[in-house]
């Protein structure tokens, strides 16, 4: 398998887990929009630091997918 297309399927896998977490966390958020007035001070914060470690991780997942395809230009 050549570089370029080892790169290409990274990518590929980068995308879908990209698009799960991005799932999770708009579920999260929803989650905690519709049922703040009815959940515990204590699964709200966890629910606020979940949806933080996830949004942190779906930028990492974009940075790196970022590098693969500029580094796809420079090939």
């Amino acid at each position: 398998m050549s570089e370029v297309d080892r790169i290409k399927e990274e990518i590929g896998w980068l995308k879908v887990t990209f698009a799960i977490f991005v799932a999770v966390d708009v579920s999260m958020i929803g989650w905690a929009a519709q049922n703040y007035t009815s959940a515990s001070v204590l699964l709200l914060s966890l629910i606020t630091v979940a949806v933080a470690i996830v949004t942190i991780v779906i930028i990492v997942i974009n940075r790196r997918a970022y590098k693969k395809i500029n580094r796809l230009e420079d090939l």
